[in-house]
């Protein structure tokens, strides 16, 4: 079972509003999948996220290094930041080791497609971004154990 709620996003303070919602709400084991075209904000909401958990300073993107992690003191839980954008089959994503990345933290992956998907895991929010004439959309689903916790 899984939710669905549309959220105007109308500038960047917005989109870093959301990203405070949902540290608020993450957990270990937890996926927040961003997807979007090119530009869409992808990055920009995981680094408000990253910031919302308490990381101070750079957040590099991960297109080049695929995933960078965060660790506690840095942060207040283990996180996963990958962008997937890169890869050519999502078997690739097992080759870099992403289930011993994601053993006891939350994920955050750009271009998710990429690496087969993760809206099949009940602790997935999958949060895709699009343009709208002012501003931004973000469609959030929320997995099963979401549905509670909904931003």
């Amino acid at each position: 079972m899984s939710a669905a709620r549309t959220i105007k996003l109308a500038d960047e303070r917005a989109t870093a509003a959301l990203g405070q919602s949902i540290a608020r709400l993450l957990r270990a084991g937890d996926v927040v999948a961003l997807s979007g075209g090119l530009g869409a904000g992808k990055t920009t909401l995981a680094r408000a996220i990253i910031a919302a958990l308490g990381h101070e300073g750079e957040v590099p993107s991960p297109t080049f290094a695929i995933v960078q992690t965060y660790d506690p003191p840095d942060v207040s839980l283990p996180l996963v930041h990958a962008d997937f954008y890169r890869l050519e089959d999502p078997s690739e994503a097992e080759e870099l080791g992403l289930d011993d990345y994601r053993d006891g933290a939350a994920l955050i992956a750009e271009w998710p497609e990429q690496a087969g998907g993760f809206a099949h895991e009940a602790g997935c929010i999958s949060i895709t971004l699009e343009t709208a004439e002012t501003g931004r959309l973000a469609v959030v689903e929320a997995g099963a154990d979401w549905l509670d916790r909904m931003p």
